[in-house]
């Protein structure tokens, strides 16, 4: 399992398609512990890229705070689970969080 979060400033970046960077979390799937974090610096934005990038770079999940109908379809269609209103937390914890069912979430603080 491949994590991604999107980060700026060390912390998960509340839109995802503002981040400065992804934390690509690794992730053991028999043990559910983290193997390694690696960051990445996020593309230039364009609209519909990130799904792909992210499918590319072997994401399997997204943690985000929020982002748009469009970009929950694309990553639907790229096989990434989605997982919105994530806390602005450093990307380990968030990821510790998740995979500890104790990631709290709140409403999708995207509206386009």
């Amino acid at each position: 399992m491949r994590i991604a979060i999107p980060t700026a400033d060390g912390r998960l970046c509340p839109h995802f398609g503002h981040c400065e960077a992804f934390a690509l979390v690794d992730v053991n799937p028999e043990t559910n512990e983290i193997v390694q974090m690696v960051m990445l610096p996020a593309p230039d934005h364009q609209p519909g890229l990130l799904p792909q990038w992210l499918h590319h770079h072997g994401a399997t999940v997204i943690i985000a705070g929020g982002m748009g109908q469009r970009a929950l379809d694309l990553f639907a269609q790229n096989g990434i689970q989605v997982i919105i209103g994530a806390q602005s937390d450093p990307p380990e914890s968030v990821a510790r969080a998740y995979l500890t069912n104790s990631l709290q979430t709140g409403q999708n603080i995207c509206d386009h």
